[in-house]
């Protein structure tokens, strides 16, 4: 018997629904319940063949224990090894490389010197940066966002040169990003599961969190059929099984914005019930598959084109194969339930994200 299991925290609508509709679907052989662990020892299997990751980008000792469980052939969404080496900046240039349209964006040295470091420590940094060219190649109004990091923190927007040296100068530690703001016309966040399944939902960052999905913006079929294939090259190339992509419109260009989201929000109170449903089934389904396909003992994990050096600018949708539909069997194996939900250069007010 393979076991799909899901490791979450604070979120309560999606595991429980995920677990429910894996075991109503029941595939033979194969049964999905929330995670346990008691102990973690070196290279032991987790007993999982399947984990999908919903919280180990908060919870580091999570993040350890998924690894461990991978070394022992667990299929994790998303590969924590991937994830936790990628950041936002590298997603961006990486897009550039396969054509996929972006803002402009540049990366910046951290305010103030991090811990264990001094002057010394930057003796190839050149003071002060070449700012003039920076700013003419961004131009303003911008944004100023981490260069790895999510959930809405410390997404700032410039009005101009001496509003970025104020705010750039309350940013501490952080490395940040200074992106060219896409005047948008149109906004969506797709869901990507299994690097081939996308689900395009108009989204408007400029709401209130509980309003953002509730938009009317509708592309033509052209824009639409783009940034379908623009988020499965995105995926494909990246790695991600489980993945957001936030798209802007600007004169019928779609700019991809945001696009490293290990553990996107999934919660039916923020996406509605139709999107909801539709996650809930495609990522039960590529579980299924994945537990289907799991070898005990061997590598498991989705590496991405990149990885693999096959990073050429090609069509995004060649070779994909969907997502097969497996037969609901009329008796289902209860779900398992448990109490547990579980530097040098010169950070401004949140306002709007791009």
């Amino acid at each position: 018997m393979k076991k799909i299991g899901i490791l979450f925290g604070q979120e309560n609508s999606f595991p429980q629904a995920f677990v429910d509709r894996v075991n109503r679907i029941n595939p033979p052989g194969i049964f999905a319940e929330f995670v346990t662990i008691d102990k973690v020892l070196q290279g032991a299997d987790s007993g999982y063949a399947v984990i999908i990751d919903r919280i180990s980008q908060d919870v580091p000792f999570y993040r350890a224990f998924l690894k461990n469980a991978a070394t022992a052939g667990c299929a994790v969404i998303n590969n924590p090894f991937w994830w936790s080496a990628d950041d936002k900046f590298f997603n961006n240039a990486l897009a550039q490389k396969i054509g996929v349209t972006v803002p402009r964006t540049v990366l910046l040295p951290s305010y103030s010197l991090p811990d264990n470091t001094t002057d010394k420590s930057f003796r190839n940094l050149v003071y002060p940066f070449d700012w003039n060219t920076i700013f003419e190649y961004i131009g303003f109004p911008a944004y100023m966002k981490p260069f790895a990091g999510g959930g809405w923190k410390h997404v700032y927007h410039i009005e101009d040169k001496d509003d970025f040296f104020r705010q750039h100068g309350e940013t501490g530690q952080l490395v940040m990003m200074l992106q060219e703001e896409i005047d948008f016309t149109e906004y969506y966040r797709c869901f990507c599961i299994g690097g081939n399944q996308v689900r395009i939902m108009a989204y408007n960052p400029k709401n209130a969190p509980h309003q953002r999905y509730q938009s009317d913006f509708k592309g033509s079929d052209t824009l639409m059929q783009q940034i379908t294939e623009q988020v499965i090259a995105l995926n494909q190339y990246l790695g991600y099984d489980f993945n957001t992509v936030e798209i802007a419109v600007r004169g019928e260009v779609p700019y991809a914005i945001d696009f490293c989201n290990p553990a996107p929000d999934a919660d039916i109170n923020a996406i509605g019930e139709e999107h909801f449903e539709w996650v809930v089934e495609t990522s039960a389904r590529y579980a299924i598959e994945r537990a289907i396909a799991q070898k005990p003992g061997k590598d498991n994990l989705t590496w991405g084109r990149f990885i693999r050096g096959t990073s050429k600018k090609t069509a995004a949708t060649k070779n994909v194969k969907p997502v097969k539909a497996l037969p609901i069997k009329e008796k289902a194996i209860p779900a398992k339930k448990t109490g547990k939900t579980s530097a040098s250069t010169k950070k401004t007010k949140s306002k709007e994200k791009q």
